[in-house]
């Protein structure tokens, strides 16, 4: 459409010319003494034109005549400043691709570049930010490399080029090469100069998901439980990993914690600072207790953290793994000796409500037994013998009823007792 009105223009403005230069009669006279020149005035017209046309022609020669020594300059600069972006771009091409000689001579590369730059007082533009990027690419080839003195330099001058008090660009620049040499440090095994580096981060950058996942390995390999608890509680809120995974983690960091304790106040302690969703994991409250117990600590307590393990384990007699199960049964059976009425009256009600499970009538069989209740004892350490899978509290069992049998004289039933056994520790 411009196009259109342009040509039309153009028509009107030939068309007004043809009009005044066919109808136009004047004249131009020069006076020259003695001479006197009588010219039209269309052709003064187009002397005058022509004048003009010829001058600027000749001054905008002239003017490309003198700029040709700094169009050259500024052309030489252009193609240094391709070679020092296409040196950069390699280098970060090939440290993507493993190729960390080549990365890192491309990147000296464009360093060297950008200096014959500088010194020629033709600054590039961002010219720190692109210093410390290729710095950056140095280090991180210099440490694949397994080459550490070069791999600080680098790091040291990346972190020079871009101030903790520069813009917002130098700011993610510095950022990220803390955190890059903060992952270099673990991969070195140096748990604690990785948590140096960490801290000294911003607050906000220190709590990215990249950085607490260095975190939580530096403090895992510096075994400092606690601390890797909270890193992995931080990253499983911000979704770092899938939930099985996140409570996995967790799960495994807090048993260790609850190992770690030394005596049965340390391990309440433990035990009062974690989570409401942890205490509710039954493999925690399992594990707490049969520490609890290894520690000399309070019985009624041990029995207290597996109470929620054993009502679910009641409630639905698959809702545990038999692993654990077996374990809570352990757990259960080394307190018998100091167990209340009311819990001994909870083992019986399972038992009664869960006639079939095996593992409660050995739970009940054993309570009665400490109560010298010999016949009822017998009676359902009979049953569960013949039904337990567990060859630890088969055996246990039979060793029962062995002694059972020894008490009330029948030493044939304890002979036989004794034989079955010895058969489960085969």
């Amino acid at each position: 459409m411009r196009a259109a009105l342009w040509l039309l223009a153009l028509f009107g403005v030939a068309v007004a010319a043809a009009l005044f230069a066919g109808n136009n009669q004047g004249t131009v006279t020069l006076y020259w003494p003695p001479y006197r020149v009588d010219l039209s005035l269309n052709l003064v017209v187009l002397l005058l034109v022509g004048g003009f046309t010829t001058l600027y022609a000749a001054l905008r020669a002239l003017a490309a005549l003198l700029a040709l020594p700094h169009q050259a300059r500024r052309w030489r600069v252009q193609q240094k400043e391709r070679a020092m972006h296409h040196a950069l771009l390699d280098a970060l091409t090939h440290m993507l691709a493993g190729r960390f000689l080549r990365s890192r001579k491309s990147a000296l590369a464009a360093l060297a570049q950008e200096g014959a730059l500088q010194s020629a007082g033709e600054p590039v533009p961002h010219g720190k930010q692109l210093r410390a990027l290729a710095h950056l690419i140095a280090a991180e080839s210099s440490h694949a490399l397994q080459d550490r003195a070069t791999r600080e330099s680098h790091l040291q001058n990346a972190l020079e080029e871009a101030p903790a008090k520069g813009n917002g660009q130098d700011q993610e620049l510095r950022e990220g090469a803390q955190i890059r040499a903060a992952r270099w440090s673990l991969d070195d095994r140096d748990p604690n100069a990785t948590l140096e580096r960490l801290a000294a981060l911003p607050q906000g950058a220190a709590r990215r998901t990249l950085a607490l996942r260095i975190r939580l390995k530096a403090t895992r390999q510096a075994q400092q439980t606690r601390e890797a608890l909270d890193t992995a509680r931080l990253l499983g809120k911000h979704r770092a990993f899938s939930a099985g995974a996140a409570q996995s983690i967790v799960r495994g960091l807090a048993i260790e914690l609850i190992q770690s304790a030394h005596d049965p106040a340390q391990l309440v302690q433990i035990w009062a600072s974690l989570e409401n969703s942890e205490r509710n994991m039954p493999e925690l409250a399992v594990q707490a207790a049969q520490r609890l117990a290894h520690l000399g600590g309070d019985p009624a307590q041990v029995r207290a953290w597996l109470l929620p393990v054993w009502e679910r384990m009641v409630e639905l007699p698959d809702g545990l793994p038999e692993g654990l199960a077996l374990k809570l049964i352990h757990c259960l059976e080394d307190g018998l000796s100091t167990i209340d009425a009311g819990w001994l009256a909870r083992i019986e009600a399972a038992q009664q409500a869960n006639p079939r499970d095996a593992r409660l009538q050995y739970l009940a069989g054993m309570a009665c037994l400490k109560r010298q209740l010999w016949g009822k004892a017998q009676q359902l350490l009979t049953q569960a013998a013949s039904q337990l899978t567990d060859k630890s509290l088969r055996a246990s069992a039979w060793r029962n009823l062995a002694e059972l049998a020894e008490q009330r004289g029948d030493s044939e039933a304890a002979a036989r007792a004794w034989k079955s056994a010895a058969q489960q520790q085969r």
